[in-house]
C-alpha cells in the first residue's frame, strides 16, 4: 500500500511529542482524530488510505462539531464545557490550512457569480455558484457561513 498522507504522519509525530510533553488536552484530541481517520479508512468495504484532502476535510467536520458544542454550551451556560470544545477547536485549526478572512471569502463568491453570468438570477443559482466556490473554500471557511453569504449576494 503506498503512503501518501504527509498530514497523518504529522498528527502522528506531533501526538507522540503531545504524550511525552503530558500535554493532555492535544493529546486526546489528535487521539480522536487519529481514530476518526482510521474509522473512515476501514468504513468502506475495502480498506483505504484517506488522502491530505480527505483528512482536511474530516478536519472540518470535527472542527465545525466543536464550534456548534461550544456555542451551544456557552448558550446552556455551561461554560467549562464550552471552553473545553474551544481548546480542542484550537488545536484542530493547526492541522487546518489557514483559514479564509469573511472579505476573502465574499470576493470568491462574488468572481463566481460573475463566472457562471448568475448576477440578477437570485436563488435559482444558488447550487451553480456553490458548486464553484465549493473547492475554492474546501476546509479553509465554514460551509453555512459561505452559503449564508451566497445568499446575501444572490438576493442583493
Amino acid at each position: 500500500m503506498v503512503h501518501m498522507s504527509a498530514l497523518k504522519d504529522r498528527l502522528r509525530a506531533d501526538l507522540t511529542t503531545a504524550i511525552k510533553a503530558r500535554d493532555d488536552l492535544r493529546s486526546s484530541t489528535l487521539r480522536m482524530l487519529l481514530t476518526a481517520i482510521t474509522n473512515a479508512e476501514v468504513a468502506g468495504k475495502s480498506q483505504v488510505e484517506l488522502s491530505d484532502d480527505d483528512i482536511v476535510g474530516l478536519l472540518s467536520t470535527e472542527a465545525k462539531k466543536r464550534r456548534e458544542a461550544a456555542t451551544a454550551f456557552e448558550d446552556g451556560g455551561r461554560l467549562e464545557m464550552a471552553a473545553k470544545e474551544r481548546a480542542e477547536l484550537e488545536v484542530l485549526t493547526d492541522y487546518l490550512p489557514q483559514q479564509l478572512t469573511e472579505a476573502e471569502v465574499s470576493e470568491i463568491i462574488t468572481a463566481a457569480i460573475a463566472k457562471v453570468g448568475a448576477a440578477g438570477e437570485g436563488m435559482k443559482a444558488m447550487g451553480k455558484v456553490m458548486g464553484v466556490v465549493t473547492p475554492q473554500v474546501k476546509g479553509r471557511a465554514d460551509g453555512s457561513a459561505v452559503a449564508a453569504e451566497v445568499r446575501r449576494q444572490l438576493s442583493a
